[in-house]
């Protein structure tokens, strides 16, 4: 027992340096440097002033230091505190979960999507597959595959990591005829530990970028003080978005993969499968399945 709590104490103290230390300690930093400088960008002067800090404080008792660095680390942590608790504005902002603009937004890209599936049909319907010359594939595959990159189903989110959720949920019910939101956790309870771990990894790291994001929000608020902090905060919030919308595609994907290849799975476990049968539920199991999870509501 003493080396597990040993170890725990270990991995907690390795997040709170990882998560909240340093990242608070950066700000602090950032925060002092823009209150000095301003808009303007003097580097010596900046230099100079952290080398007087240093000796003043240098000339302290070591108390007054100790002390010191208690409230700055104190400042740090709640720094970060303050950061991760604004994480789920991050999240409802990426996923597209606006109070405003969203439905114009949304029609926007609904309409985009509409114009390359019907410019893919009418090429297809144009040019049959004997017929088909290899230019003709190429602009086949190329208007479906900028529909692909607007949304995988009809758009109904204002933003791509809101649509690749939301397509999940869409080909779940028109390809399998399941309610998601109802079905997925009595799935998860069936899936196999490797497939859950898989899941889990994906959703720690969009997670993780979600945190990374929120960061520019103190650096864009401190941009208004001191212009470099605005660039700072620009470039921490594309990092984390950047990094969001790889973790999204990677667990929708996943996503959807344990949805074909696990939902027999669900479907034994409810009763209303046949063992014996193979590869994935028709529409009208899917359809028994959300009778039996939804239980009316």
């Amino acid at each position: 027992m003493n080396n597990f709590f040993q170890e725990l104490a270990k991995k907690l103290a390795e997040r709170w340096i990882t998560l909240l230390l340093l990242p608070g300690l950066l700000l602090a930093a950032a925060t002092w440097a823009g209150a000095y400088l301003g808009q303007s960008l003097d580097v010596p002067r900046l230099t100079g002033a952290a080398a007087e800090l240093g000796r003043t404080l240098a000339l302290r008792p070591g108390g007054v230091q100790a002390l010191l660095v208690v409230v700055l680390l104190l400042v740090s942590t709640g720094a970060g505190l303050a950061v991760q608790a604004l994480a789920p504005a991050t999240r409802l902002l990426w996923l597209g979960r606006w109070p405003v603009l969203c439905r114009r937004r949304t029609a926007r890209r609904r309409a985009r999507w509409h114009h390359q599936v019907d410019r893919r049909r009418h090429l297809t319907r144009d040019h049959p597959v004997g017929a088909r010359t290899r230019e003709q594939q190429r602009l086949i595959d190329d208007a479906a595959g900028k529909a692909n990159r607007i949304a995988l189903a009809e758009p109904g989110r204002p933003t791509w990591m809101g649509d690749r959720i939301h397509a999940v949920e869409q080909i779940a019910l028109n390809r399998y005829g399941l309610d998601l939101p109802f079905a997925w956790p009595r799935l998860w309870l069936v899936l196999p530990d490797p497939v859950r771990a898989e899941l889990n990894a994906a959703h720690s790291t969009f997670a993780a970028a979600v945190i990374t994001g929120t960061w520019a929000w103190p650096y864009l608020l401190l941009g208004l003080v001191c212009w470099p902090a605005a660039l700072a905060g620009a470039v921490v919030g594309t990092v984390g978005w950047a990094r969001a919308r790889k973790a999204v595609a990677d667990m929708t994907a996943l996503s959807e993969a344990t949805l074909d290849l696990h939902g027999r799975t669900l479907a034994v476990a409810l009763g209303v499968g046949d063992p014996a049968a193979t590869g994935p539920i028709s529409l009208a199991e899917g359809e028994t399945i959300n009778a039996v999870v939804r239980k009316g509501r």
